[in-house]
């Protein structure tokens, strides 16, 4: 019977905490776009090259539009 003198109000403490973080994620917006995360994964992210990646491909693009140039003129 004393057990019950201490569940008690560790379940009334344990009741408060869960009600007050559930206000708290109420109140920072947790729960405003629940399907954002699961829509996610199924578009791909732009692929970002490093910077001597892009200058090597951007040198490749201008040598090409030059000799490209060239065959026209010709």
């Amino acid at each position: 019977m004393t057990i019950i003198y201490i569940l008690i109000p560790i379940a009334i403490i344990f009741t408060a905490v869960a009600i007050y973080l559930f206000f708290w994620a109420v109140k920072t917006e947790q729960f405003d776009d629940l399907e954002k995360q699961g829509l996610s994964i199924l578009f791909d992210d732009e692929k970002i090259q490093p910077k001597t990646a892009q200058k090597k491909t951007s040198m490749a693009a201008k040598s090409a539009n030059n000799s490209n140039d060239k065959d026209k003129r010709s």
